[in-house]
């Protein structure tokens, strides 16, 4: 199993945005931008550093802390690009196989893509993800077009970038004193060839104002109310016995006891169903997947999950926003919880940042407190379906 370490970039000054707060720290919906853009890596993550510009660490750690996140470790940023990348390379253990290395300011990465440049760079050593060049590339010089150049072989590099850790490490260390803007550009020095992988469109970088403020409005429609939005509400409890596995949010939990029912009983993506169903007035989870149907016996939630989005979609609308709590007295669920937010995010075709998983407990009292039962709740707001 390789053990991969993320390093995200966030050390710029943001000169073209403006302000007094980088924009890697402003607001986006309900999340700085460094930790929207952080979400969707972290189920591949078994160390992370965050790369924070110099005497801003502290401020990184407390937005964290806010967000029920914790990380590797928290490393100053240099006077370059490059500079900061290492820096963030050397706080790894030595255990890292791969490298994950991701722009704080693109904060709509998808799971999807992060998996696909994973596994590009596990088979060949480096590996990015880029987009075709949509428009006529002209050649200038002192306000004269010199030539139009093949858009055919030109691409538009994306982050995030993954490389076996000897291999960008060696190819920093062959630059000598050099700078490159990205780090396939250090591995393309090097001789070492770079796999590319399909980029997203919607992967875009916040690099001025106008960018912002679009992502902003992106972030916002993916969490708000708007019109039309419809808000529903779902709960869900089983009963805890031996011999089944936990499952909460499509992930499995190590534990002596397992949640009982008629599929993988997750109630976590249970109670998001219901929720879900309820703002389409759809119906219920047992009206569509009824408990003595042998076809959903031990079936994954999470499939449950999307055939309910798709209902939604039969209906006219689409998730926005996710807000759930888990009570349960045991296991403990905070370090689980970034992985629940995006499997369940991945299945609604969602950002993870639109996802809030909560977990509490009930001090002892009543069937979860007393170790019998784990119940969910969740409140589910869903959007109208664009009409094209």
């Amino acid at each position: 199993m390789r053990r991969v370490g993320v390093v995200l970039v966030a050390a710029g000054s943001s000169t073209r945005v403006g302000g007094e707060v980088a924009k890697q720290f402003q607001m986006l919906g309900l999340r700085p931008m460094f930790i929207a853009s952080l979400e969707p890596l972290l189920p591949f993550a078994d160390e992370v550093v965050i790369v924070a510009p110099a005497g801003g660490e502290g401020d990184v750690e407390t937005a964290l802390s806010a967000a029920g996140l914790s990380v590797t470790a928290v490393v100053a940023g240099g006077a370059r690009r490059r500079d900061s990348v290492e820096n963030g390379l050397a706080a790894l253990s030595e255990s890292v196989e791969i490298v994950l290395i991701h722009d704080a300011a693109r904060p709509f990465v998808t799971a999807g893509l992060v998996g696909r440049v994973l596994d590009a760079a596990a088979e060949s050593g480096a590996a990015i993800p880029a987009v075709p060049v949509p428009d006529t590339i002209k050649r200038v010089e002192d306000g004269t077009v010199i030539a139009t150049l093949d858009r055919s072989v030109l691409s538009l590099a994306q982050t995030p970038q993954a490389f076996r850790r000897d291999v960008i490490v060696s190819a920093y260390s062959a630059l000598g004193d050099d700078d490159v803007t990205d780090e396939a550009a250090a591995v393309e020095l090097a001789g070492i060839a770079v796999s590319v992988v399909p980029g997203e469109a919607d992967n875009t970088k916040i690099t001025d104002l106008k960018d912002l403020e679009i992502a902003r409005l992106r972030a916002e429609a993916a969490v708000g109310l708007g019109p039309g939005a419809r808000v529903g509400i779902g709960i869900d409890c089983h009963r805890l016995v031996q011999g089944r596995a936990l499952v909460l949010g499509g992930i499995t939990i190590p534990f002596e006891k397992g949640l009982d029912g008629h599929s993988d009983a997750d109630v976590l993506t249970h109670a998001i169903c219901d929720a879900l169903l309820g703002a389409a007035a759809a119906g219920d989870i047992g009206r569509h997947f009824p408990p003595d149907d042998p076809e959903f016996k031990g079936i994954s939630s999470i499939v449950l999950l999307k055939r309910v989005v798709a209902i939604a979609a039969e209906n006219g609308y689409e998730p926005a926003s996710v807000d759930a709590t888990v009570v349960a007295e045991q296991p403990k669920l905070a370090g689980h919880i970034p992985a629940m937010s995006a499997k369940l995010a991945e299945a609604m075709a969602i950002s993870p940042s639109a996802v809030s998983i909560k977990a509490t407990t009930t001090e002892g009292t009543g069937p979860e407190g007393e170790g019998i039962a784990i119940t969910a709740h969740a409140v589910a707001v869903l959007r109208e379906r664009a009409r094209i």
